[in-house]
């Protein structure tokens, strides 16, 4: 079973979500998008699964930190290139198990998907 975790280190839900998996004995790869970055091919993939939606934090401190103008008016193609400049703006995590991907960390979904 194939599983990577997309995220970055010093995020609290990260740190939940890692810690459960290692609890449970999954072997996952930990991809920083702070520090690997996240390119376009992946965004898309994941936007087309989800919805932009889905992956844009808008919640954040650097979503809320954006000028009026980035904020509004957001598409498919705005959203990827807003997270693709600040990948902190994608939702975290994003955990791919096997091309089933999930969005933020909830234990019972987790359990479910390795139940």
């Amino acid at each position: 079973m194939g599983v990577t975790i997309y995220g970055i280190k010093n995020c609290d839900t990260m740190k939940k979500a890692r810690d459960w998996l290692a609890q449970h004995g999954v072997a996952a790869e930990f991809h920083d998008y702070k520090t690997a970055g996240i390119d376009r091919a992946t965004l898309e993939r994941w936007v087309a699964d989800l919805g932009w939606e889905v992956l844009l934090n808008r919640a954040g401190t650097t979503f809320r930190k954006l000028p009026d103008a980035d904020r509004e008016g957001i598409d498919a193609e705005k959203a990827i290139a807003l997270m693709l400049a600040q990948p902190s703006m994608i939702k975290r995590p994003v955990l791919d198990v096997d091309g089933r991907l999930t969005v933020g960390f909830k234990p019972d979904r987790y359990a479910a998907l390795f139940g």
